[in-house]
């Protein structure tokens, strides 16, 4: 019988602590810290690390082969956030990672170092998509957007650590400690999300299963389909960018051919096969997910493309120095954290994000209009201010619409589309800088051989397709016509890079706008049109 002892209804679980909250979101923002400190560091010391090991002819893989496997295995967790839990998907993410880049400060051979990098990049994905997990499991959606901006802040904290730290630990202890000293960090922020991150309760997930159970559910052939599709497309667009080769050369096309083959098996066996696919086309063909994935895709390519060409501008077409062409992007860089907190804080105050993903089209479409009018004649001011509007743009258009997707599906379904999106993102990242290094080589070199002629200009075109330090070095009438083929060839780059902006645009304008729910477990309800308002309530 019941009673007031004993009543019917059993008490709601409360939820986490102040404290809990904050020290899971210290766990959380550490990762996100940690992988972008890790990424600038080894940016840093890769000639450094080339030289010890006695081999620069592969010391760029060490980078290629971390981006690859990033982008390679960043779907995957989405589902074992689900199938084997949040906490152990991080935690197991975060080993691997801890545990390749500790074992990368004791590298023998430069084979062995990129094998380790390449497991790095495979932790560093899981990082990246589980912690965005844990923080929507966390944090109510309509304030979703400005913890995003928090981490986004941290991410550029990171980067610019990184740098300056990994040429200090290179010209110091050596470039091995720069792999080793990121342990204690990472140990500290595992073991505050093993005793903070919480289930939350899911049908999806259930907690009486064996792990032989769970680890059925995996869909194996198509996360191994899909990483070998992955893998073999971009090393193939990778080899045609760093060695020049021609798009008909057999290794290039077979690569590439061979990437689209194992991408379209990988669809069928998603299709036909499996029972919980890493990429459900039943999500992406709806028209929010859709369209959300086509945008981060694209938006990727177009700022991943701006911020690799717009340093060539000025080392190649202006001949300044490394140092002048990347203080043009701090602009941008600083307009990213300003960018994605503002468009938290907007989402905040209004629960709403249409208009604001709209505006951040818009501010990366005029841009490139100027970009393309860039001349010696054009003030300085102009190239300082052109950038910044591309960061804001771009850092509100990732938060606005992770929101958006995740305000778009179940509650159960999240993980996966968070790792959808950032499969979109980094795939476009990678082909972002491929693509465009391809078409400015291509057209680089058409010029070249338009304006320098004679005995020696097949020696002199190749020397200055592969290195802007040799433009240096040449007479001024040669420096001349090497400038203005960089400037030709970048100018016609970012008027490609204009249509590529308006598709963004467009991309941005099918999305629907949901309400943002102010609790945690609040279901995500869309804003309806009047016209749909008033038929609900002719069927009612």
């Amino acid at each position: 019988m019941s009673t007031e002892q004993s009543p019917l209804l059993p008490k709601a679980q409360q939820g986490p602590s102040r404290l809990d909250f904050v020290l899971l979101m210290m766990g959380v923002w550490s990762l996100v810290f940690i992988s972008s400190l890790d990424g600038t560091i080894v940016a840093t010391l890769i000639s450094t690390i080339g030289s010890d090991l006695e081999n620069m002819q592969l010391s760029s893989w060490i980078g290629t082969a971390y981006l690859l496997s990033l982008c390679a295995f960043t779907p995957l967790y989405g589902r074992l956030a689900n199938i084997l839990g949040r906490r152990p998907s991080i935690l197991f993410a975060g080993t691997l990672f801890g545990a390749a880049t500790v074992l990368c400060g004791f590298a023998q051979n430069m084979t062995q170092l990129i094998a380790l990098r390449a497991l790095a990049g495979a932790g560093s994905s899981g990082m990246t998509v589980v912690g965005s997990v844990v923080m929507s499991d966390s944090v109510p959606l309509k304030s979703r957007g400005l913890y995003q901006g928090f981490a986004n802040l941290l991410f550029g904290l990171g980067a610019a650590v990184g740098g300056p730290l990994g040429g200090w630990l290179g010209d110091t202890i050596g470039w091995r400690a720069a792999f080793v000293c990121q342990a204690p960090f990472l140990v500290v922020a595992l073991i505050l999300l093993f005793s903070k991150v919480r289930e939350p309760e899911s049908p999806l997930a259930p907690t009486n299963t064996t792990i032989y159970v769970k680890l059925k559910r995996i869909d194996y052939a198509g996360s191994a389909t899909l990483v070998a599709a992955l893998v073999t497309f971009l090393i193939g667009l990778n080899i045609k960018t760093t060695t020049s080769r021609q798009w008909g050369d057999s290794q290039v096309l077979g690569l590439l051919v061979a990437g689209i083959v194992l991408l379209c098996f990988f669809v069928w066996i998603e299709l036909r096969y499996a029972s919980e696919p890493v990429m459900p086309f039943s999500m992406i063909s709806r028209r929010t997910p859709g369209f959300v994935a086509l945008n981060n895709f694209l938006v990727s390519i177009l700022i991943f493309s701006t911020i690799y060409n717009i340093p060539l501008y000025w080392t190649a077409a202006r001949l300044r120095s490394s140092t002048n062409a990347g203080a043009h992007l701090i602009p941008y860089s600083v307009c990213v954290s300003i960018g994605s907190l503002s468009a938290g804080w907007y989402m905040r105050k209004t629960g709403r994000y249409w208009k604001l993903q709209a505006l951040a089209g818009l501010c990366m479409v005029v841009p490139n209009i100027i970009m393309a009018t860039w001349t010696t004649e054009t003030p300085e001011w102009v190239f300082y201010a052109t950038v910044a509007p591309t960061g804001l743009g771009y850092a509100a258009t990732l938060t606005t619409t992770l929101l958006a997707l995740i305000a778009s599906v179940a509650r159960d379904d999240i993980p996966v589309a968070t790792a959808l999106s950032y499969l979109f993102r980094t795939s476009g990242q990678s082909l972002g800088v491929s693509l465009s290094a391809a078409l400015t080589q291509t057209l680089l070199a058409r010029n070249l051989r338009a304006r320098i002629t004679g005995e020696d200009a097949d020696e002199i075109i190749t020397k200055i397709l592969d290195s802007t330090a040799y433009i240096h070095t040449l007479p001024q009438e040669l420096q001349a016509k090497a400038m203005t083929s960089w400037a030709i060839a970048l100018r016609a780059l970012f008027y490609c890079q204009i249509g590529l902006s308006v598709a963004v645009l467009l991309s941005l304008l099918p999305i629907e706008e949901y309400s943002l729910p102010d609790t945690v477990a609040g279901k995500p309800v869309r804003h309806t049109t009047s016209e749909e308002r008033d038929a609900e309530a002719r069927e009612e």
